[in-house]
């Protein structure tokens, strides 16, 4: 099994860390070189690429099938999205999440103050869900270890209980099929899967989930009409885009080339593709009498493994440590070749 896009990479280790951050596509480079040439050239800066925006608005939606750019709002990071859905709640709300999330999941909750946040394992979420319960928040895909969330049971659980649900999709968009249906809230994350730029995140919501929960401090490019209303701002828009920060045009220029090799792939070629290489991966694995976290997913957790990051660094093998394992992502500029060699790094130990 070889890249899916080897003409737009060229990685000169075994890169097996987009759980952290993913490679940058030659046409990202090319498009961000482009801008800044530009740029320097004093013949427009990066806001000239403003008309990037709807683009990546609908190219995300694309994402999410049900989904509108309307639906769409454009962040910095994901725990800032998260924050006016923290502020929302009333006081004593309880917050239901899984052990282990991700902190920026889990930290606008804990660090309100006066909120009951209830930590439960992963696979019991949704037994968990009860009528105290005013949302939950989770991530569709676990970055510690790949554990992939049963959503259509959990959003079952949420509604069944007039519960809101908050999915972090930035582990899982790209390779992973989903549905707007699916949760209330969706924040996502472009340097990871989506091989963006840390500096641009997705905010998903629709109007009634959005009905009650308010932008805690909006820019002037969540106005109704940014441009005109520069020195006189007359209201927010009534869609989600009232969410907007101010975006980071060069991470907007680079997000929209990943975006665009993704729509060119498809998720579901990506998804066959990704899975093939971790399959192949844990097989040779348990060859090794090394054990997995047992979930079928592009990242794999080698239980036990994270002090040996640092020797499979040095063997150019780049991967990272995560509780106490040792965590291996594959994505769709990996090939069989550089799971083979992950192997026989291990093996050599």
């Amino acid at each position: 099994m070889s890249s899916l896009a080897p003409a737009e990479f060229s990685s000169e280790v075994t890169y097996l860390n987009t759980a952290s951050y993913a490679l940058p596509p030659a046409r990202s480079l090319a498009a961000v070189r482009e801008t800044t040439a530009r740029w320097a050239l004093g013949r427009g800066g990066p806001m000239t690429n403003d008309y990037l925006v709807p683009q990546l608005r609908e190219s995300f939606a694309g994402l999410l099938a049900g989904a509108t750019a309307d639906d769409i709002a454009l962040g910095n990071g994901a725990a800032p999205l998260i924050g006016p859905i923290a502020v929302a709640l009333p006081p004593g709300a309880e917050v239901l999440v899984a052990e282990g999330e991700f902190a920026s999941v889990t930290m606008p909750f804990l660090h309100r103050g006066d909120l009951t946040v209830r930590f439960v394992p992963l696979e019991r979420l949704a037994d968990e869900v009860r009528p105290e319960t005013a949302l939950v928040a989770v991530s569709v895909v676990q970055s510690a270890d790949g554990r992939i969330t049963d959503l259509p049971t959990l959003r079952a659980a949420t509604r069944a209980h007039g519960a809101r649900l908050l999915i972090d999709a930035t582990q899982a968009a790209s390779w992973l099929p989903l549905s707007f249906a699916d949760a209330d809230y969706w924040v996502c994350s472009t340097f990871k899967w989506l091989m963006g730029a840390r500096s641009v995140s997705f905010f998903a919501a629709g109007p009634e989930a959005t009905e009650t929960v308010r932008p805690l401090a909006p820019s002037w490019y969540a106005a109704a009409d940014p441009w005109a209303e520069l020195y006189n701002p007359a209201k927010l828009p009534s869609t989600t885009r009232r969410f907007d920060s101010t975006p980071d045009w060069l991470g907007v220029t680079a997000a929209s080339a990943g975006l665009s090799l993704i729509e060119e792939l498809t998720v579901e070629k990506i998804n066959a593709h990704n899975l093939g290489l971790a399959d192949r991966f844990r097989a040779g694995l348990t060859e090794l009498g090394l054990e997995a976290v047992p979930t079928r997913s592009p990242i794999v957790s080698v239980l036990g493994a994270g002090d040996a990051a640092p020797r499979l660094e040095q063997a150019d093998v780049i991967t990272s440590a995560r509780n106490g394992g040792l965590r291996f992502s594959f994505h769709l500029y990996n090939a069989v070749e550089d799971v083979d060699r992950a192997l026989e790094v291990l093996a050599a130990e």
